[in-house]
């Protein structure tokens, strides 16, 4: 007996022996998905603001809703079901989810979650004023006490990341009362949430590597990339070359057009999203010459807006915007109707009644160092200004020193530019922060804008529930913006990404599969490595 256990085993060992290299192979051969965004990579989900950081929430912690894939709407992800009570919202949460680090999800790590984003005051937190308060009910049941009717709260959720509050107060860094600094130095480096996606490395200037996470609390296939490497600020000729040779896999959304096409020449694939932003010209009205309404009408009126649809044109059909037709974007409540165009009369007229003569002054037209694209946004803005008679000078930024600078008025350029989207998918958050004076000063709201009619409405905008008052609500705040100016709008945006044929993204190449959130497309898990 002993003799036959034995030589089996033998066989076995040697066999094993001789496979060990094939073994070997096998277990290395990870398939790794390559991209890039603009640094700087905030991995913190309580500072997460950018698009860059979108990707790394999106994919290393969940949220108790998702959008729906390709229609309108919110479903349950950590959240089984909820229900209004009044101005209060009650989540039944799943009982089956872990952390990355193996302990469970609870209602207390969504009010510690809550409680941190509160705190801290920074990111997107903004889209939680109307919420008082977060209580646990029982291990499985949360209760979000808000101040009043607040239409947009469960769009909010898809930007409350829950965090692993046992791992947090593990970690928690040098600082002031009971929570020092809510680990904050931890976070900034490392993730505690429960995504399908770990934390292996960050830099937040350079590189983030995940790896997938084999305890994700959904199925994940096999194909989805074992390893993704983000990497940050990469040059647009590089990336071209980069995926020319078969080593990376998604750009950014920041290639210049021929950079696309020419790509796309040579067999790429150009995946796309489409979302509630645009491209945004902002102007400076809280210093001279920008502070005069019609010094603002007279920009808006000579920008050439058919030539900037030309300039992000990549090829017939294809292209990285669509003609804006004011503030707010094609497809969100309030949209105008008709295109904007340029009016070189008009804008004479409304030159001759700026109190600031053009000889006087010479504006500032910023550009993000990051985005190619913008440079040539600001040479066709100096040639149409001049066309008026008002001169010129062009700064390049890059976007660190940009979203430095926006912080004091007096610091900020006349002329900014700007990608901005509605981060939840509701028009409130990507006007909110925009134009609300409470919020002026960041890299959304660079124009300084003090306008009570443009508060009152946003404000109403919130609170309104039904779709038709929010319709006229939204409407009326368009109408607002284009009587004052604080902006020119320059399109609608598409984000066009180009990528290997190494990989499937659904979500970013099926209508029926895509979300209705800007970077919510780069959900890892749901991607396809093909191997090709």
């Amino acid at each position: 007996m002993m003799i036959s256990i034995a030589r089996p085993f033998a066989a076995a060992l040697l066999a094993a022996t001789i496979l060990t290299p094939l073994a070997i192979a096998q277990a290395s051969a990870q398939t790794v998905l390559r991209l890039d965004e603009v640094a700087v990579g905030e991995l913190d989900p309580g500072k997460a603001s950018d698009y860059a950081d979108s990707i790394l929430m999106f994919n290393v912690y969940d949220t108790l809703v998702l959008p729906v894939q390709g229609g309108p709407g919110y479903a349950p992800h950590l959240a089984q079901s909820w229900e209004a009570d009044g101005n209060d919202f009650v989540f039944k949460l799943r009982s089956d989810v872990t952390f990355q680090s193996g302990n469970p999800l609870t209602a207390e790590d969504v009010v510690f979650s809550f409680d941190r984003m509160k705190a801290l005051g920074a990111g997107l937190s903004f889209v939680f004023a109307k919420v008082e308060a977060a209580e646990a009910v029982d291990a499985n049941t949360v209760r979000f006490k808000l101040t009043e009717p607040y239409s947009p709260f469960v769009a909010s959720l898809v930007r409350l990341p829950i965090l692993d509050k046992t791992l947090v107060m593990a970690n928690l860094g040098e600082g002031e009362g009971e929570m020092k600094d809510w680990g904050q130095a931890f976070l900034s480096a490392n993730g505690a949430g429960s995504g399908a996606y770990k934390v292996v490395s960050h830099n937040p200037q350079q590189e983030t590597v995940m790896e997938k996470n084999p305890d994700y609390f959904l199925d994940v296939a096999a194909s989805a990339p074992d390893q993704v490497r983000l990497r940050y600020g990469l040059e647009a000729a590089t990336v071209r070359t980069l995926i020319a040779q078969g080593e990376h896999d998604i750009s950014s959304q920041w290639l210049p057009p021929e950079v696309l096409k020419a790509l796309a020449g040579s067999g790429a694939q150009i995946l796309r999203e489409t979302g509630g932003g645009a491209f945004y010209v902002k102007l400076n009205t809280a210093k001279p010459p920008l502070d005069d309404v019609n010094c603002r009408l007279a920009l808006a009126s000579a920008f050439d807006y058919s030539a900037g649809i030309r300039m992000v044109a990549v090829a017939d059909g294809i292209s990285q915007g669509s003609p804006s037709t004011g503030a707010i974007p094609v497809g969100m409540f309030g949209a105008g109707e008709t295109p904007l165009a340029r009016d070189l009369e008009a804008a004479k007229a409304h030159l001759a009644a700026c109190k600031y003569k053009p000889e006087d002054f010479t504006l500032e037209l910023s550009w993000i160092g990051e985005v190619p694209i913008e440079e040539r946004f600001a040479l066709l803005m100096q040639a149409n200004f001049a066309e008026i008679g008002i001169k010129s000078e062009i700064r390049k930024v890059p976007w660190a020193l940009f979203t430095e600078l926006v912080t004091k008025p007096e610091n900020t350029p006349n002329v900014s530019q700007i990608f901005a989207n509605a981060v939840t998918g509701d028009p409130d958050t990507l006007l909110f922060p925009m134009y609300h004076s409470s919020l002026k000063g960041t890299w959304q709201s660079p124009e300084y804008l003090t306008d009570a009619t443009v508060d009152d409405l946003l404000v109403k905008g919130r609170t309104v529930t039904d779709p038709a008052e929010r319709q006229a609500t939204y409407a009326a705040l368009n109408d607002r913006l284009m009587e004052i100016a604080p902006t020119i709008y320059g399109y609608d945006r598409q984000s066009l990404f180009a990528a290997s044929n190494r990989v499937k993204v659904p979500a970013l190449s099926d209508p029926e599969k895509s979300f209705g959130l800007d970077g919510m497309g780069f959900t890892f898990r749901l991607m396809e490595m093909t191997g090709q």
